[in-house]
């Protein structure tokens, strides 16, 4: 009995910057929305939810296992305060490592760096290779992401015209490829999927009889990145900007938010918490 009360009915795996948290350039919104800080940089504060989406973030912990689901390292990931945490399961690095009760979970990272290996071109191949493409009117910052993937911080104004579509047939038939959200272009392996990291961790709740055999995966993301764990879920929805929304993608499953900015951050939640049945 003690068992099935703790079974949740539903799985929600949620993207982070720009769906569930925002910086203050892309609140997209001039109405003085009360906020709170989730996240500080430096004693800065830097990311932040409507105060009525962090409070109703804490109630999506009771009928839903809610696995936050994000490109950010491990490193950046810590530095977010996310209502409704201590997380049992939350995937970072794109699916590269899988933190569980906060610790990197080491048999998923051996196994996915070598699917990295037997994918094709090695991380500083790829690096190399990328460095001899750039240069600093246009790239502010180069950086390596807990040994996976790297990416770019760039100006995007200033990005050459055909510099992301030649730099992706470049390392498609290297086993990688490139996006750009935002002011970032990442180089991803093809192994470093969300989608299988959220497989993974549905698998493992239901093994542990944590989750309700019949519980729904629930999915949200406005990046390239999130495509597929937004395809992959019984139900998923993006905001109405970003990546996502710049490529016009769909899905038979999806649902567009009507709001942009830190309000869509809001609805989206309003949406899982009316998605994930109660017990």
């Amino acid at each position: 009995m003690l068992l099935h009360s703790l079974r949740r009915q539903a799985l929600i795996a949620t993207d982070l910057d720009r769906t569930m948290i925002y910086s203050r350039n892309a609140f997209s919104t001039t109405s003085e929305v009360p906020t709170v800080c989730v996240e500080h940089l430096e004693g800065a504060p830097l990311s932040f939810m409507t105060t009525a989406a962090a409070l109703r973030m804490q109630t999506l912990t009771e009928p839903a296992a809610v696995v936050p689901t994000t490109t950010r390292t491990i490193k950046q990931f810590n530095r977010i305060k996310l209502p409704g945490a201590p997380w049992r399961y939350a995937i970072t690095s794109n699916g590269g490592n899988i933190l569980v009760d906060g610790v990197p979970d080491m048999r998923w990272r051996i196994d996915i760096d070598g699917q990295v290996r037997a994918g094709g071109t090695t991380l500083s191949e790829v690096s190399a290779e990328l460095r001899s493409r750039i240069d600093d009117s246009w790239v502010t910052k180069f950086r390596v992401a807990d040994h996976l993937f790297c990416y770019l911080v760039v100006k995007p104004k200033d990005v050459p015209e055909d510099f992301l579509a030649e730099w992706d047939a470049w390392c498609r038939p290297r086993g990688w490829f490139a996006s750009q959200q935002g002011r970032k272009i990442y180089t991803m392996p093809n192994a470093v999927c969300k989608s299988h990291a959220v497989a993974e961790v549905r698998r493992r709740l239901l093994d542990s009889g944590e989750l309700a055999p019949a519980a729904k995966t629930f999915a949200a993301g406005d990046g390239a990145l999130d495509a597929e764990m937004l395809r992959a879920a019984d139900s998923a929805i993006r905001p109405r900007h970003g990546e996502l929304e710049q490529l016009n993608w769909t899905s038979p499953n999806l649902t567009i938010t009507e709001a942009t900015g830190i309000m869509a951050g809001e609805e989206i939640i309003n949406w899982f918490i009316k998605a994930a049945p109660a017990e």
